[in-house]
């Protein structure tokens, strides 16, 4: 299958691996690229610059095909050292770099002459344009379904993917709510050239985090996660869990008067407890309602090419028979 997505980023199917906070690590995103789709390595859940240039080297190891690599920009007291993950990113040889939080703009010229293609993960269709205005070469556009942090305007997919059709110049990547061959072909009808897939992804055979996080993941439905950090404008959507409870007590409680600091326990270093040791209360954790699709722990090849011989039948025969009929 070939779409613009396909092409500018040279895959052979138009489906991207979401960057992920302890879970986007060079296995997954090897396993992926070699499966035909686009891997990602989350570059800030390496710890320094250096981290990340051995996690793109064992990446390459892995793959000889392209993948990329997520850098949030995030506010914070004491800033990552962009810079120098930057650097990793460009002496590692990396071409794709999927960008996201902060408009990504002081950074886009060091990319760009470096010939790296740029996708923003956006949660509107404002953001998306803004994007595109400063030079991004795609977006990911992410609906309310999405795991993690869908924005603030609360608009599913099957609305923000023909507004983003009607305003884009630019290819962008449907996200949120992708989990198989029904939301590959249905993006691809609202106008987004490929899907990105984060929660569906987690529950493969080379995702390198504990079984318990697996098993979470096949347990729940559709009605299984929380809306959480509203009052603070950083809202995010995780997997029910008690810490996750927890935490919507304390909003419930404070009200108005709740700060970050009030809710570190259930935020400040969680991942590594919940994805390398399968503590899965120790805090929350971004997982999409697309959990509720999600029944196996195939191998990425495997999924994959589900999605995509799936795929190829629902257009050829089933959309195909609407018009014979």
């Amino acid at each position: 299958m070939k779409t613009k997505i396909t092409e500018m980023l040279g895959i052979k199917h138009p489906i991207v691996q979401g960057g992920m906070h302890f879970v986007g690590f060079a296995e997954l995103a090897g396993a992926v690229s070699n499966a035909g789709g686009l891997g990602i390595i989350t570059g800030l859940t390496q710890r320094t610059p250096a981290d990340l240039a051995n996690e793109i080297a064992k990446c390459r190891d892995i793959t000889d095909k392209p993948f990329g690599v997520n850098l949030s920009f995030l506010p914070s007291v004491n800033p990552p050292d962009y810079p120098g993950y930057l650097k990793a990113i460009i002496d590692g040889g990396v071409k794709i770099v999927e960008t996201a939080g902060n408009n990504p703009s002081n950074w886009l010229p060091m990319l760009k002459d470096n010939g790296i293609r740029v996708v923003h993960k956006c949660t509107s269709v404002r953001h998306a344009l803004k994007a595109q205005d400063i030079g991004c070469d795609a977006v990911s556009v992410d609906g309310f379904e999405c795991g993690g942090h869908p924005g603030e305007d609360d608009v599913p997919n099957m609305i923000l993917l023909p507004r983003a059709a009607d305003e884009l110049d630019i290819p962008f990547i449907a996200s949120g709510g992708q989990a198989d061959a029904r939301s590959l072909v249905a993006s691809l009808a609202m106008g987004a050239e490929g899907i990105n897939m984060g929660t569906r992804f987690i529950a493969t055979k080379e995702a390198p985090v504990h079984d318990n996080v697996k098993q979470a993941i096949l347990k729940a439905t559709e009605l299984d996660t929380d809306i959480v950090l509203r009052p603070l404008r950083n809202t995010e959507r995780v997997l029910r869990n008690k810490a996750s409870q927890r935490l919507l007590e304390k909003e419930a409680s404070l009200g108005a008067d709740i700060r970050f600091e009030d809710v570190l326990p259930e935020v400040a270093g969680v991942y590594p407890k919940i994805m390398l040791d399968g503590e899965m209360d120790a805090g929350v954790w971004s997982c999409g309602m697309v959990a509720g699709l999600i029944n196996d722990i195939p191998t990425c090849l495997e999924l994959i090419d589900r999605i995509m011989n799936e795929a190829e039948a629902i257009i050829t025969k089933r959309l195909t028979g609407f018009l014979a009929a």
